[in-house]
């Protein structure tokens, strides 16, 4: 499939984005550029998620799907894979998109070449970093930057006490997002981090209609 970029200047370019004080300069993308000014909500959590969280991640993107909103995560393992393929499942309207660290041209991680190329047909894959960029650790809390502003809210579903979904809850809390967050079991260290959050300020959800009494009444049609 073709790599295309975006410059700031671009009509398609994601307005959101430029709330950023370092928003990127350049946007390579596959797929469906027009889903970037659309409606969103990201979906992020454990890589290493337990079943419980793999079902919320599922019941959640569908739910926010159905309800008018684009699903945004960053195509890793555990609760991000769960809510693009819960998404894909729905066969429209609702879409996906996958924000990447590292190149286009490459997928990372690799099992997920095949999920990668289903997002692509139908929703949009994106990343910063030009075809040729491998992925690298500094390059995650970069992209999880992006997946912050481009959504409305991030919802956070199991994060451990320093796992990387924290920086996307933080980074859309400083951006004026909302973020929502799924309590669990006081014992289980997958929730630590989500916990810390709640008592942050987070609000703390059971169900898709605690999210959309909160966000914008911004849809897709």
């Amino acid at each position: 499939m073709t790599i295309r970029c975006l410059s700031q200047d671009s009509v398609e370019y994601p307005r959101r984005l430029l709330d950023l004080c370092d928003p990127p300069k350049k946007l390579f993308y596959i797929g469906n550029v027009g889903l970037l000014n659309q409606p969103m909500v990201a979906i992020v959590g454990a890589r290493k998620a337990s079943q419980t969280g793999l079902l919320h991640a599922h019941h959640f993107a569908a739910g926010l799907g159905r309800s008018g909103y684009h699903i945004v995560s960053g195509l890793a393992y555990g609760i991000d894979s769960a809510a693009h393929r819960s998404v894909l499942a729905l066969r429209g309207p609702s879409q996906t998109i996958a924000v990447c660290g590292n190149g286009l041209d490459s997928v990372y991680p690799s099992a997920h070449r095949d999920l990668a190329k289903q997002i692509a047909k139908v929703g949009l894959l994106i990343s910063e970093y030009p075809p040729g960029t491998g992925p690298k650790g500094f390059h995650f809390p970069r992209r999880n930057r992006i997946i912050a502003a481009l959504s409305l809210g991030t919802v956070v579903i199991e994060a451990a006490q320093k796992s990387g979904s924290l920086i996307t809850a933080y980074l859309s809390s400083h951006l004026g997002r909302e973020v929502f967050v799924i309590p669990g079991p006081i014992s289980s260290a997958l929730y630590a981090g989500s916990h810390r959050l709640i008592q942050e300020g987070a609000k703390l959800i059971c169900g898709v209609e605690d999210i959309l009494n909160e966000l914008p009444n911004e849809r897709f049609h």
